[in-house]
């Protein structure tokens, strides 16, 4: 992060929640905190792991990085 906390730090991080929000959270029901703190960490499994991007090549971010380091 910059020193003078420009508003490009949070960038990636609020796009992140705002996918989390608008693809898991207001399409779920949750009884439970912990439903809820179980189906956050399947989620960001899932988007870490299994969600593919056009941006990536079509791959998933771990895909994407494995390939990247292999070339490297």
């Amino acid at each position: 992060m910059s020193r003078k906390g420009n508003c490009l730090d949070n960038a990636a991080i609020e796009s992140f929640f705002g996918t989390l929000k608008a693809e898991y959270f207001h399409l779920n029901r949750f009884d439970t905190i912990e439903q809820l703190k179980r189906g956050i960490a399947n989620y960001i499994h899932y988007y870490n792991h299994q969600r593919i991007k056009q941006k990536l090549k079509g791959l998933s971010p771990v895909q994407y990085r494995t390939q990247a380091m292999a070339v490297s």
